[in-house]
């Protein structure tokens, strides 16, 4: 049985977004710095497809073994989008996520929370004196896109 056009017309499209698409795309090329950290640039990738097509019996188109072939109009489309979401920072000693968007003193918060319960921690165990000072760092600088590391 010979193929339907539209399913040339899918595969055409499909092949394309394959082309286009790959895990590089997502976890892009990992870059390092003079001090030796690296910098991974971490992306969200959205896709979409849609075919269709029709057809309308016609006399006297016929195939070769003389069976009626109708004629076929038909079209797909794709599409692909690629939205950077943030850095992984990997280099002394941590992992950090610096994202593209978003409100960066929740961001400073929640890399500080781990530290914040095991001060909390001690302080319950009784291990800090009262003449201990517990030094905590400085809050990011008002309007900074990126926190300080």
């Amino acid at each position: 049985m010979p193929e339907h056009p539209i399913e040339s017309l899918m595969k055409t499209a499909m092949e394309s977004i394959k082309e286009m698409v790959n895990v590089n795309v997502v976890v892009g090329d990992p870059v390092e710095t003079a001090d030796g950290t690296v910098i991974i640039p971490i992306s969200r990738v959205a896709c979409g497809f849609g075919a269709g097509g029709g057809e309308l019996e016609a006399q006297g188109r016929q195939a070769q073994d003389g069976e009626q072939l109708p004629f076929f109009g038909g079209g797909s489309g794709a599409g692909v989008s690629v939205q950077p979401v943030g850095f992984l920072v990997v280099g002394q000693g941590q992992v950090r996520l610096l994202p593209v968007d978003g409100n960066t003193v929740v961001d400073r918060l929640i890399d500080l929370a781990p530290q914040l319960v095991s001060q909390i921690q001690s302080l319950f165990k009784g291990e800090n004196d009262r003449n201990k000072v517990v030094v905590c760092p400085p809050p990011p600088p008002p309007g900074a896109t990126i926190p300080p590391m």
